[in-house]
């Protein structure tokens, strides 16, 4: 093995140790590649290495160039794994209702999608906080894969359909996600126990599996006044 070889799997088992054990916050940004290598006393070539097999492990994700990201609060929420999990990371665990868990066909989403089946697990929830506000409405749809047929007679898997989609094999690697201000329909505003009319963050979101498949397909209803859109664009540090 090269001494470079030697340097980047050094600072990749470091830095995946402290990930794992919480002293690297799920959601938290990493420190930038010029204090990685101040850290470690190894070159950039080096540091990017390193990142690229976290990023294989599935421990870090990288956003070169331009980026979007949704904020709770004015802090940032990482998402992969959904709002309660993100929201929890806050410090403001939501209560998360299950409205709808059983399964659809939705041909025209599987069109857009271009997927073969237009068969759906469908599962819609709301998130409440602990004063009692309901903060979002999220409709989930998952291409039924094997393995997910009887989900909506056993529940999902400890409440959580992440934890769910991983047991099936399924985890996000990556997507697409989009955001814009609408007005809430009737129906949707006596859920969400606001006006018609009122305007709420909607936030499309498709993750994808590790080759690229659809893993779910996510519509959330966000209220703007704790949720908003946020980019970032070009470099963050000098070269």
């Amino acid at each position: 093995m090269s001494e470079q070889a030697r340097k980047h799997q050094r600072v990749a088992r470091i830095l995946g140790r402290e990930i794992r054990g919480g002293a690297l916050r799920t959601g938290s940004r990493l420190p930038g590649e010029h204090a990685l290598t101040q850290r470690f006393s190894v070159s950039r070539s080096t540091v990017r290495e390193a990142l690229r097999s976290l990023a294989d492990e599935g421990l870090v994700r990288t956003h070169p160039g331009i980026g979007s990201f949704v904020s709770f609060d004015g802090t940032p929420l990482d998402n992969r794994h959904g709002w309660t999990q993100a929201l929890t990371a806050q410090g403001v665990p939501p209560e998360t209702t299950v409205l709808r868990l059983e399964t659809v066909e939705e041909p025209a989403l599987s069109t857009r999608l271009g997927l073969e089946s237009a068969q759906f697990l469908a599962v819609d929830r709301m998130r409440t906080l602990p004063d009692g506000v309901r903060l979002s409405l999220e409709r989930s749809r998952v291409p039924l894969h094997p393995g997910l047929e009887e989900v909506p007679e056993t529940g999902l898997l400890d409440g959580s359909l992440t934890a769910t989609l991983t047991a099936a094999g399924l985890v996000v690697a990556s997507g697409e996600q989009s955001a814009t201000a609408v007005p809430l329909t009737p129906g949707d505003a006596a859920q969400l126990e606001r006006p018609a009319g009122t305007t709420f963050l909607r936030v499309t979101r498709t993750g994808r599996s590790p080759v690229g498949s659809v893993v779910e397909h996510v519509v959330s209803l966000l209220d703007p006044e704790r949720f908003e859109l946020r980019t970032s664009f070009g470099e963050t540090e000098p070269p």
